[in-house]
């Protein structure tokens, strides 16, 4: 039996630069953050492991 999961709820940042699209979305889950581009929502987001994104954010930011 399959597990059903709740669908992925993407965000992007309020920084974003309006509606360019030139920006990243992101959605989080207990274990992961999902990566995705605003500008070509056909591909797939990556996922990234929650402590990896915690260590990324303080970098990015």
């Amino acid at each position: 039996m399959r597990r059903q999961h709740a669908p992925l709820v993407f965000r992007k940042s309020s920084y974003s630069s309006g509606n360019s699209g030139n920006c990243v979305e992101v959605a989080r889950t207990s274990s992961a953050v999902w990566v995705r581009d605003s500008k070509d929502l056909a591909r797939p987001a990556f996922q990234v492991g929650a402590a990896a994104w915690e260590a990324f954010l303080p970098e990015a930011r």
